[in-house]
């Protein structure tokens, strides 16, 4: 299986680099052209495709500089208007091969942090841009709270041994919110005390595992009856919320949450 390397960028983005043994090399969201090249310089890789999962420029703020030193590179991203960088414009269903590694990626559809975002899937790994986060999911900038719990249902129907690859160093933060949302689980306890030392050491906290998130991610968990009373008793609901409902008042609750 092909290598994932991590590059930290910014205050807390990482992008992906995936290479094989060609020497050649595929990256995830790249914000900063820099990192990247210095990244692949040090390894001597060539750059043969990037992978852009939505728009924000601290995903794609790099990609122009990127093809100026590569321009070979194919670019695979969402398939609207706005991505007139991209060569191969992926959709629901799609199947990608990059030349960089020796497994394909399928493209799941995940609106709700923006209207066209997507992930890329080829199992264990899956690059989930700003949708997925450990203890945590994307802000709602452009979808709805629907159309995100939608979202997270199909990432979550994905094999437990998924490796989660997001883009932001998040977990602590998260942790402490879910600590909150549900502060008598006692996995959520112990997550966030061990989440709490990686970061001390300076240590990233992903990718992370599907059957972890399910257990910690609160995102993950508006179906269950605790949540919902959690919520029902935070927002003085007069009635038990739904499972929407729950995600709903969580990422509100959340957007406004002072760690």
């Amino acid at each position: 299986m092909s290598n994932v390397i991590r590059i930290p960028a910014f205050n807390d983005n990482y992008f992906w680099l995936m290479s094989d043994n060609k020497q050649q090399a595929l990256i995830v969201d790249p914000g900063d052209a820099q990192v990247v090249m210095d990244a692949l310089q040090r390894r001597n890789l060539d750059l043969t495709d990037i992978l852009i999962t939505h728009h924000h420029a601290d995903h794609i703020g790099g990609v122009d500089q990127l093809l100026k030193q590569y321009p070979n590179a194919n670019v695979f991203g969402p398939a609207t208007s706005r991505f007139d960088m991209v060569t191969h414009p992926c959709s629901e269903g799609d199947v990608i091969y990059p030349k960089a590694t020796q497994q394909p990626f399928s493209i799941i559809e995940v609106p709700g942090h923006t209207s066209d975002h997507i992930a890329y899937y080829s199992a264990p790994i899956l690059f989930v841009g700003d949708t997925l986060f450990s203890s945590g999911c994307g802000r709602l900038f452009e979808g709805t709270a629907e159309q995100m719990l939608t979202s997270l249902k199909k990432l979550v129907s994905l094999p437990l041994d998924t490796q989660i690859y997001c883009a932001h160093e998040y977990t602590y933060a998260n942790a402490q919110f879910a600590i909150a949302a549900l502060p008598n689980n006692k996995t959520i306890q112990d997550f966030l005390l061990k989440t709490a030392e990686k970061r001390r050491d300076d240590k990233a906290t992903v990718p992370t595992s599907l059957a972890t998130e399910l257990t910690i991610n609160p995102f993950l968990l508006c179906h269950t009856l605790p949540l919902q009373l959690s919520m029902q008793k935070q927002f003085g609901l007069a009635t038990l919320p739904s499972e929407l409902e729950t995600f709903t008042y969580l990422r509100k609750w959340k957007d406004v949450f002072q760690n």
